[in-house]
């Protein structure tokens, strides 16, 4: 049937932007469709569409040609042949195949209640598959007007896709735990610099020319920061040195959960498409495709901000609110998702599982986890009903799910996430413990044991596997690895924040001076502290996560919060890859090293390792030494391992234990040495003589096999 204007819908009360009913042309068919799926589906005489709003009395649905701010047709829906329950839904035959898609909401606007319905505002809708608009990346094609001052010309519409792809014999690799290696990178930012050397910077297909450096590298999973939909121009901020207007880079502000980002894509309107194919040539080269989602906020920000999907539809329903109607701020971005509520818990589960089942993702690094647990009044659950659904939901299954388990608002889970066997948690201990170490605090030998461990005495205790921890020293937020050893501490003046942003507290060494310098000592001392680092990240139990561009020394110049920097700050520089081409060759070995000998299992490394200081089972936990051995014992003919980590400013002698009454020891790694020779393969590992001590130089880290 045709949908015809409700009766009282009459010229005069019709919303600005609508056709009135005398301009209108004739409107295409439809009947009154079906209340599932949310979205836009298309069947096989049109397209069905699905839309929840429980407090709305009216809804219309507003249809655009690509590139039209005008819509070619605006269609009421009849409450009584178009509702089912809280679902608002109408199939339409005929449309063309450029057409998007919004909505109109009319309600009431009782901000106390919860309230905020804008019916000058077209909607997008929160299951849409794809969104028009910024392409190329941060173009004014569908442009939101900053925070949304003026709402009625908000046009992020949905596109209509379809899901229909020959993924040919693609399967996940799933690679086990045990071997996994994470690296972090951003999709613009990776490619986006002249030096890449790629056909397409900046996108998910460019990002593809880069699998033999990663296949090279040794890492079995990348993960994405941010790819479904934000706003990059939703950035109030000017650098305040050269007036560079600055953007949303990072994205870590979600306008949709299903929508990969447009401006990511070669083709205009191409993004599921190129983003599955992306997936498909990762998965054939055994790589596996981990996204950072953020289930926590949204882009609308707090009650003042705009209104472009879920304020608009049901704001009541998907924020959680004070007894006033304001939007609570445990993720410190305005508001925040009411997860556990059943109808936000179903949106969420179905965007995982479309993600795993449409675009074959390999798993999720959850922002800001801990705010699933949260109960609609901001108490934190002791059983999460939307954390254990997610672990026991059978699509989800085989995927890999990564928690950060802490929130802005102070709820700290590091160790107490919930878990069912199947969240790993990203190790902020980890990260702490490893760089007190390596600056050469005193007392942090004791520390850097229970990293090594796995950090048993965090998570020893739970039923948890024993990959558990997924263990950092760099990430996106902070510093770089170059810069940690660069800076004391954070530049962020050109973030137009006044040096606010940003942790004060970095545990990091300059080494000797503040910023970049081609003086040779201290130039030195940071390639060998960086050496240091990875060298620890990797002997250590846990899965290793490693951030894009530290294995050749990539700086920020020393800003610890780039993420409004869309610039040389950000953009990957290649050809460090050849200026720091030993700290490269040095990542790599030392990646194929742990998965040689130092990937073994937490269980079988706690009951063959043997803990020493400089002197032979005297391990000095108070670390006023700052010194630390450790022996793994081989079985079965395995070979025996010992590290040294010396983190004082002198070189000291460290003795060495003996087989049988002989010693047998060879070299595989000084972090002293000069490239090539600071690691070397096990055919190729230099013999010592004597063999019963070695002297380690100041501030470096050994490796002997016997």
């Amino acid at each position: 049937m045709l949908v015809a204007p409700s009766p009282e819908l009459t010229r005069a009360q019709e919303a600005p932007g609508t056709l009135s009913t005398a301009s209108r042309p004739s409107l295409p068919p439809t009947t009154p469709g079906q209340c599932r799926p949310f979205g836009a589906t298309i069947t096989p005489t049109g397209v069905n569409f699905a839309v929840f709003s429980r407090h709305a009395e009216r809804v219309h649905l507003v249809l655009f040609r690509d590139g039209q701010a005008e819509p070619f047709a605006e269609l009421p829906l009849d409450p009584a042949a178009n509702r089912t329950g809280d679902v608002w839904h109408i199939h339409v035959r005929g449309l063309p195949a450029d057409c998007q898609y919004g909505y109109r909401v009319f309600g009431p606007l009782m901000p106390r209640a919860g309230h905020r319905f804008n019916s000058t505002a077209v909607l997008l809708d929160p299951y849409a598959r794809a969104v028009s608009g910024r392409h190329p990346w941060a173009s004014g094609d569908g442009a939101l007007n900053g925070h949304g001052a003026d709402s009625a010309k908000l046009t992020r519409r949905g596109r209509i896709v379809s899901d229909e792809f020959d993924w040919k014999d693609d399967a996940p690799p799933r690679t086990p735990l045990a071997q996994t290696i994470i690296y972090e990178l951003h999709v613009r930012g990776y490619t986006r610099h002249p030096s890449s050397g790629v056909d397409h910077p900046g996108t998910f297909l460019g990002l593809t020319q880069k699998i033999p450096h990663l296949k090279s590298l040794g890492v079995t999973a990348v993960q994405l920061m941010p790819i479904l939909e934000f706003d990059e121009l939703d950035q109030p901020h000017k650098n305040p040195f050269t007036q560079e207007v600055l953007r949303n880079y990072w994205g870590y502000s979600p306008m949709s959960f299903f929508a990969p980002k447009a401006s990511y894509a070669v083709k205009r309107g191409n993004q599921v498409v190129e983003f599955k194919e992306m997936v498909k040539v990762f998965h054939r080269a055994g790589i596996e495709v981990i996204l950072d989602v953020v289930y926590n906020h949204t882009c609308e920000g707090n009650e003042n901000g705009p209104s472009i999907s879920f304020r608009g539809l049901d704001n009541a329903i998907y924020y959680m609110l004070d007894r006033e109607g304001r939007c609570c701020n445990y993720s410190g971005c305005g508001n925040t998702l009411n997860c556990n509520h059943p109808l936000v818990h179903d949106l969420i589960i179905d965007s995982l599982t479309y993600m795993v089942s449409e675009l074959h993702v390999d798993g999720f690094r959850f922002d800001l986890a801990s705010i699933l647990g949260r109960a609609p009044d901001g108490k934190a659950l002791e059983e999460p009903p939307l954390l254990r659904h997610i672990a026991e939901h059978p699509v989800l299954g085989g995927v890999k799910l990564l928690a950060e388990p802490w929130d802005a608002a102070g709820l700290s889970q590091v160790g107490k996430f919930p878990t069912w066997g199947r969240w790993l948690e990203l190790n902020g201990l980890f990260r702490d413990d490893v760089r007190r170490f390596v600056r050469s605090e005193p007392g942090a030998a004791s520390g850097i044991a229970k990293r090594i461990c796995g950090s048993l005495d965090v998570y020893g205790a739970t039923a948890k596997h024993p990959y558990h921890s997924v263990n950092f020293v760099t990430c996106h937020d902070g510093f770089t690895l170059c810069d940690l050893v660069s800076y004391n501490h954070k530049h962020n003046w050109p973030n137009g924040e006044n040096n606010r942003d940003g942790w004060d507290d970095n545990l990091s060494y300059n080494c000797g001076h503040e910023g970049a310098t081609d003086v040779a000592p201290i130039a030195g001392l940071r390639q060998r502290q960086m050496r240091n680092f990875l060298a620890l990240l990797m002997v250590s139990q846990g899965v290793p996560f490693l951030l894009a561009g530290d294995e050749f020394a990539r700086s920020q110049q020393g800003n610890n919060n780039a993420y409004c920097q869309d610039n040389d700050v950000n953009w990957i520089d290649w050809k460090l890859a050849e200026k720091n081409a030993g700290l490269l060759r040095f990542a790599r070995m030392m990646i194929a090293l742990r998965k040689q000998r130092f990937a073994i299992g937490q269980d079988q490394f706690v009951n063959r390792v043997s803990w020493h200081g400089t002197r032979l089972g005297e391990p000095d936990w108070r670390g006023s030494d700052r010194a630390l051995a450790f022996q793994v014992h081989g079985v079965s003919g395995q070979p025996e391992v010992f590290v040294i980590f010396n983190a004082h400013w002198e070189p000291q002698k460290f003795a060495l234990p003996s087989h049988l009454g002989q010693w047998r020891w060879k070299r595989l790694v000084d972090t002293n040495l000069p490239s090539p020779e600071d690691i070397v393969e096990e055919k190729s590992a230099i013999r010592l003589s004597p063999a019963d001590h070695y002297v380690a130089a100041p501030r470096s880290t050994v490796i002997l096999i016997s």
